[in-house]
């Protein structure tokens, strides 16, 4: 491997847009060689067999992304919302807690799990030890209680 990896690195810098994604890549290809050590038959041809993972590896890696990514100079910055008034905000903030106190404990705590604790349906159904379904139906009615709570119907 030290006498191969210069070459293997630049077969993988190749097939990446940057350094540190060809290491990787390297990476990932030697321990899936390492796991597949016994099947090899010509360990000769450890160079073809390396550059086959590193080609493989990367195009289930294109395969799997659903948004590119672009390297940039600078990071976006989010453009942030005027701020409004901080009292109002609490007054909002208090609201919707009130709100939710209201709901029945089981549609309560599912909707702090999915909207506060930023987990799926799936997670929080996990967590609840209930169907995703049951998450999925008791969310739905729980944001429609909470949409007809008269607090919060200036908000809309």
């Amino acid at each position: 491997m030290k006498d191969r990896q210069p070459v293997l690195l630049r077969t993988a810098r190749s097939l990446t847009a940057n350094p540190s994604d060809a290491e990787d890549l390297l990476q990932t290809a030697l321990t899936k060689t390492y796991v597949a050590w016994d099947r090899i038959e010509d360990h000769r041809a450890l160079d073809g067999y390396v550059r086959r993972a590193l080609v493989n590896t990367r195009t289930s890696q294109w395969r799997k992304r659903k948004v590119d990514e672009f390297a940039c100079d600078e990071l976006p910055e989010p453009e942030l919302a005027p701020a409004g008034d901080p009292a109002e905000q609490q007054a909002l903030h208090d609201a919707m807690w009130r709100a939710i106190m209201k709901l029945p404990a089981r549609q309560r705590a599912m909707v702090v799990l999915r909207y506060y604790e930023d987990l799926s349906e799936v997670q929080t159904a996990e967590v609840l030890g209930v169907s995703v379904g049951t998450v999925k139906s008791a969310v739905s009615r729980a944001l429609g209680k909470l949409r007809e709570d008269p607090e919060l119907v200036p908000v809309r």
